[in-house]
């Protein structure tokens, strides 16, 4: 494709369906790449959004399809294909999906990020077969049967919630002694008469047969259970542009606030970016901040 467009939009969930709506409002020439199955994967395995402002409580699924039909409805250029590969030469890009090669003057890059293993004895050998890391795809799979979640964060307390519902019984482990997710969410957590708190305790090994039967801690504790929910964080996925961007030490793409990275015309956005809260309102703010910066560029 010869075309050179004003701007590629990499990644459709909330940072990159808000980039595109903004863009089309801003009459930028531009393609927003991102695979149907891929598409806001962080956000569609979100049982129950309660902090999007105006909306009360709504899924994950739902919030997603309402962004990108806003999207679809303002006429924006969207691409059902994967990105394998992102370089610059001559102040151009040149973003290599997996149907056509594209050109740009500007990127905003809004890959996300994917869950973070504990890295524990067991836990690789049974994922799929009893080890998960999302309550809302799985959990399912776990009427009237046992789960141990791990973490303590938001993530970890709302599958805890979650999982309560369709459970027999749910642990909850997390390797300190109170829980770092909001009051809210730990309120509710607290409310569940199904779900034994486990705190001042870590996770040592999966153990199982055919399938897991137990959750060993590093005391030596051992926990029965017919699943194990990992929810201990998230790792970035911002390999396709670590040769143009400084990243920190964990990965994530070193930007400002208007999503400025440290190679000129490349923008981060959402959960694959430096930020103090990784939240879909705030990944929505950094699709609008990177389209206005990207136009006073392209001003310029």
């Amino acid at each position: 494709m010869d075309k050179i467009f004003d701007l590629i939009i990499i990644g459709g969930g909330a940072a990159g369906l808000t980039s595109a709506i903004y863009a089309q409002r801003a009459g930028l020439d531009f393609v927003m790449l991102d695979t149907a199955s891929s598409m806001g994967s962080q956000l569609t395995q979100t049982d129950e959004v309660e902090n999007y402002t105006g909306l009360g409580k709504i899924g994950g699924m739902d919030l997603i399809m309402k962004f990108r039909e806003h999207a679809a409805l303002m006429g924006a250029n969207m691409a059902d294909e994967a990105v394998g590969a992102v370089s610059k030469d001559d102040g151009i890009f040149t973003v290599t999906g997996s149907k056509n090669i594209y050109k740009s003057k500007t990127v905003i890059f809004c890959a996300g990020a994917t869950h973070r293993p504990l890295g524990v004895k067991g836990e690789s050998e049974f994922t799929g077969r009893g080890v998960s890391y999302c309550a809302v795809c799985d959990g399912f799979f776990y009427k009237n049967k046992t789960a141990v979640i791990v973490g303590g964060g938001d993530t970890a307390v709302s599958e805890a919630i979650f999982l309560s519902n369709i459970c027999s019984e749910v642990k909850i482990v997390h390797r300190r002694g109170e829980f770092r997710a909001a009051k809210a969410l730990v309120d509710r957590l607290n409310a569940c008469r199904n779900v034994t708190q486990v705190l001042n305790a870590e996770l040592a090994e999966v153990k199982g047969d055919k399938s897991v039967t137990a959750a060993v801690l590093k005391d030596g504790r051992e926990l029965e259970t017919n699943g194990v929910f990992v929810a201990v964080g998230i790792v970035p996925n911002s390999g396709l542009v670590k040769q143009l961007a400084d990243c920190d030490k964990a990965g994530f793409i070193i930007a400002d606030e208007s999503g400025k990275t440290s190679c000129s015309g490349l923008y981060a956005a959402g959960d694959v970016r430096t930020k103090p809260l990784r939240q879909i309102i705030t990944a929505c703010a950094d699709g609008a901040n990177c389209v206005n910066a990207v136009t006073q560029l392209l001003n310029s």
